[in-house]
């Protein structure tokens, strides 16, 4: 995938562009987390949201209205893994959120700055900065200090979120030396990963036992209007993240999607402790969030004074919060 900035992209495509990921992202999570307190079958809720992309982007192919092309078989063949490590991240993420509250949630995965330094240490990458490498650790000991004020604690949520950070990791080491996704567009990327990963999500749900017991529960949730309603915002704003998220990389840039993804996560984390329950306020509990989320923003001011010094496409700003 192309994260280069589009030369000539106006001003305020490239605002819009960032302003719609920043919104699209944090709704999403408070989407999710509303959904899965009804219906906690969550694999299934990410197959139904891949399977609607899919097809959106299929029917809109054949309709004229997206310039996608046809199914390549090599292309799908270099995208497989990525495609894996990808919704792997996405669904360890989506059944971490049935234990965790949105903040605890939202500073854990602030933790893949810091695995992927690690990943790059053990592949022998050059040495970060000093502020980077400060900033992760200072992000590492606000989680660590949260975690010990979280009257709430989960242990499966926290490893299901520590689980999809690895994923996410992996994801991310993966594109940026395989170079998958050059030379496709952002709806091309959309629906590979989309189509790729059904086969793999089935599976799951089938091995996992969620199949058939989240098809009868849906089926006995049907005749209620809010349901139904959050069920297909989910589907919806599933496909707008992505899409914005891609299209908030190409227009601006990587560093760019990765620094929205921060102030968005600020923003998240605040409305978290009003929003959908489960937070018991703790003074540890904030003062770990609030050190979590200084990391996350100097993380961020270090990597853009980086970018300005050497212009180099660094892993760590490919990183983006989801979901």
């Amino acid at each position: 995938m192309d994260s280069s900035s589009v030369p000539d992209g106006s001003s305020f495509l490239s605002l819009s562009a960032a302003l719609s990921y920043g919104i699209a992202s944090m709704a999403m999570v408070f989407i999710n987390k509303a959904i899965l307190m009804q219906y906690a079958h969550s694999m299934t809720l990410l197959t139904f949201q891949q399977l609607a992309t899919a097809l959106l982007i299929h029917f809109g192919r054949k309709t004229g209205y997206t310039k996608a092309k046809a199914v390549d078989i090599t292309t799908a063949k270099r995208l497989l893994p990525v495609s894996l490590f990808y919704n792997a991240n996405v669904a360890f993420a989506l059944a971490s959120l049935k234990g965790i509250n949105i903040p605890m949630y939202i500073a854990i995965k602030r933790l893949t700055p810091l695995a992927v330094l690690i990943a790059g240490f053990v592949s022998g990458k050059g040495k970060p900065t000093t502020q980077v490498i400060l900033s992760v650790i200072l992000t590492a000991v606000g989680v660590i200090v949260a975690a010990i004020g979280d009257f709430s604690f989960d242990l499966p949520g926290y490893t299901m979120a520590l689980t999809s950070v690895f994923f996410q990791t992996m994801y991310l080491v993966l594109v940026e030396k395989s170079g998958a996704e050059e030379g496709l567009s952002s709806i091309e990327i959309m629906f590979y990963n989309s189509f790729l990963s059904l086969p793999f999500l089935l599976f799951l749900i089938i091995a996992t036992g969620e199949f058939p017991n989240s098809l009868a529960l849906l089926l006995a949730k049907s005749n209620s209007f809010s349901f139904l309603f959050i069920l297909v915002l989910s589907l919806v704003m599933g496909i707008a993240l992505n899409y914005t998220m891609f299209l908030c990389t190409i227009v601006n840039s990587a560093l760019t999607t990765t620094i929205v993804g921060v102030l968005k996560g600020v923003g998240s984390t605040t409305l978290g402790f009003v929003l959908l329950g489960g937070v018991q306020v703790h003074g540890l509990n904030v003062t770990g969030l609030v050190i979590n989320t200084a990391g996350g923003v100097w993380y961020s001011y270090a990597k853009y004074r980086q970018k300005k010094i050497k212009p180099v496409n660094v892993l760590s700003d490919l990183e983006s919060h989801r979901k």
